[in-house]
Parts: structure tokens; sequence; C-alpha cells
């Protein structure tokens, strides 16, 4: 036995209608009362999501046959903790005819996304940053309401659906439906007399305030790696907080390069380092002095490329476990004429010997003709091609041509 009939009666079923009887109602309702096509039944079309919202919910269902709808309004057990609030009527159409992903996209507040600037230090060290941020948040004066509760009344202009439907004639015989956010309430669908409004907010319903969040920046994180804190985003009536996220920017470092796990560096050597061996200190991102080492005999070619096991960045989640230091070797030879000729004689001694090329033995030394090599300056040939690929006919005759001579 139910003690009211009130919202059976609003879908037009008897109260021990089954959820598919149930079901059948409201879409056959809902879509005869949507304000698109009846604009001025806005509030019919709020009654009868409202009455299936509690109806096809098992819990609510009971909690309202036993005491009626003021049990459901006082937010009885397992009724959601409503306290009379009901969802949009328009979320209830949308989840009921397939849009249960738009439903839960606009129950969620939006994200507030930050970028941190950090350094390579940072993400080798791990670090810790104080950030402040301005979010929105619900005014606990009013709990979100913006007035005193109950002052809040419907707005007249969409009757509580928060949308206006305005009907435009384009041609004789055709009209235009256009859904516009209403201008009246601002799409909340009720409206609050300047006298109720709530001091601390002024019927906003929210405030705008700082926070401080501790932001930590573990070791081996990523450029573009991201810092969620969940649930910290604006705050709004009727929608769960979204999330802020920080971005790591990783800025450029004047020594290394993060290729993966590893880290990567050039090293310039002088010839005699090469040849003869050298030792280079290196400091780390931790401020660590690595002294890197060749020994005599071991010969650096230009473009060779060595690593240091375990002196790379530290790994996500695994700090203890590091990738390499690799390093790129370049190596600068000296000046022209760095020793007199004289003692060129005693380094050549010093060197592997030189490989003779091949010579034709049929060729007679006097038929060599010799070719000394000289600086190219690549940039200025290119130009003077250039400039000469243009020169008009005229000009080229007037310099003679190329003439053979006679004898």
């Amino acid at each position: 036995m139910v003690k009211e009939t009130g919202f059976y009666d609003t879908l037009g079923v008897k109260p021990n209608a089954t959820p598919d009887e149930l079901k059948r109602a409201y879409r056959k309702l809902a879509l005869k009362y949507h304000p698109d096509k009846n604009p001025t039944e806005g509030e019919k079309f709020k009654q009868i999501s409202q009455a299936y919202e509690v109806l096809s919910d098992a819990k609510k269902r009971e909690i309202y046959d036993r005491g009626g709808e003021k049990a459901i309004k006082e937010g009885g057990p397992s009724a959601g903790g409503g306290g009379g609030t009901f969802a949009s009527p328009m979320d209830i159409f949308d989840l009921f005819f397939g849009g249960g992903r738009r439903m839960h996209r606009e129950r969620k507040g939006k994200n507030i996304v930050h970028q941190i600037s950090v350094t390579l230090e940072d993400l080798y060290n791990g670090a810790t940053r104080k950030l402040s941020v301005q979010k929105n948040t619900i005014c606990e004066k009013c709990e979100g309401r913006g007035s005193r509760k109950g002052a809040a009344q419907m707005c007249m202009s969409c009757h509580g659906t928060g949308m206006q439907v305005r009907v435009h004639q384009l041609v004789p015989g055709m009209v235009q439906q256009v859904s516009t956010v209403c201008h009246g309430c601002q799409g909340q669908g009720q409206r609050i007399s300047q006298r109720d409004r709530c001091k601390g907010c002024g019927g906003r319903k929210i405030l705008r305030q700082k926070k401080i969040l501790e932001v930590f920046i573990e070791k081996g994180m990523r450029d573009g790696q991201k810092i969620v804190f969940h649930g910290e985003g604006d705050q709004e009536p009727g929608l769960e907080p979204g999330d802020i996220i920080f971005v790591l920017d990783l800025q450029e470092h004047p020594l290394f390069t993060r290729k993966g796990e590893d880290l990567t560096m050039s090293m310039e050597l002088q010839l005699v380092e090469a040849l003869c061996g050298f030792q280079k200190p290196v400091q780390t991102l931790d401020n660590r002095t690595l002294l890197v080492t060749s020994h005599p005999g071991e010969l650096i070619k230009p473009g060779d490329t060595k690593y240091v096991c375990n002196e790379g960045m530290p790994m996500y989640r695994r700090p203890f476990e590091t990738g390499r230091l690799i390093i790129h070797f370049s190596v600068a030879f000296p000046k022209a004429n760095f020793l007199p000729k004289n003692k060129l004689k005693e380094l050549e001694s010093y060197l592997p010997l030189k490989v003779d090329s091949e010579q034709p033995e049929s060729m007679d030394d006097d038929l060599y003709i010799y070719a000394d090599l000289e600086e190219c300056d690549l940039e200025n040939r290119k130009r003077h091609r250039h400039q000469n690929y243009y020169m008009d006919e005229d000009d080229y005759a007037s310099t003679g041509g190329v003439q053979c001579q006679t004898s």
C-alpha cells in the first residue's frame, strides 16, 4: 500500500507498474512534452522527469511508497542525500535516450591545467613546489544555494528548465526552433530576489578563493608528464569538482640532454689527449664530480661515442636504477705550422708509417702534375657561379669570350 500516488499519476501508471512499464510511460511523455517540441510545457516536462527519476530507482521508489514526496525531499536513507535536490530534467532525458556519456561529462566541472617549468636537476633529484592557484569554491554560508533555504523560486521564463525555445519563421509554412540559455535565470532554472540573496556570495553560490598546493616532482619524471590533483578544480553546485593538472615543462640544460633514461653530452679533446690519454672532470646533476678517464694507448677518434654505466637519469618510481651517461667525442687538431719543420720529422718518426700509394710502373716522374691543397670557401664559390649564370650575352661578348691561340 503506497502512501501517495502523485508520481505514478504524473507518469500515468499504476502503483504496481513494472520497470518496463515505467520506461515506456516516461519515453512517451518525455517526447511529447520536451521543450523543443512544446516550449510552453517546461513545468510538465520537469514533473515527468522528477517522477521517473524517483520511480526508476528501486531504493528511492521504496522510500516514496512509504513516505511520499516529503520523504524524498527530506533525503531519507539511500535517497541520494539530495535533500530535495533533483537532477536536471535534461540530464535524465539524455541518460534515458543514450546520452549517458554526455551526462557524465556535464556532471563534472572543467579541469584546470597549469604548466610548471622544471630543470633537469629537478627531474634528477626530485623537487617540491608550493604553488598558489585561484579556484571557485561553493559558498559555505549558503551551502551553494545562493539564498536562505527555500527562498529560491522557479524561473517563469523557462519554467525551471534553464532553457528557452524560440520559434523563427523562415518562410511561410516553415519554422525553426532555437534553444538558448534562459537570460532571466542564466540557465539556473530559478530566481532569487535581491533581499533573499546570500550576503557571503551575493547570490552567485560560489566564491573565488586562493589555495596553496604542494606539488611533489618525483625522481625520473619526464618532460610533459602530468601531476593530477583529483577534485581540486573549480566547484559548482550540482557538479563534481574537476581536477587541477600540472604539466612539467623541461628547460634546456647547458651540458646534458636527456634521451629516455640516458644522459648525453659532448666532450672536445685536444689531439694529444685523444692520442695519449686524458682525465676530465664532469659535474653531475647532484653535484658530484666524475673524473672521465682515458688511459694512455686508448685512442679516441673524432666522432667516437663512449658511455659511463649508472650515471644517467634515475628511473621513474625506481630511483635506484639509473641509465647511462653517453659522451660524444670530437677532436680539435692543432693549428697550421704548430711545429717547426725540423721537428715534424721527429714527430713523424713516432707515428705509424705512411702507406705509399701505388704508382704505375710505366709513368715517369716528370709526367706527374703536382696539385697543392688550398682553402675552399664553398659559399663564395656558389655566389660567384650564381652571378656568372645570369651574365648577359652582351657582357659575355664584351670580355672577348674564349679564343684559341694561333701561331
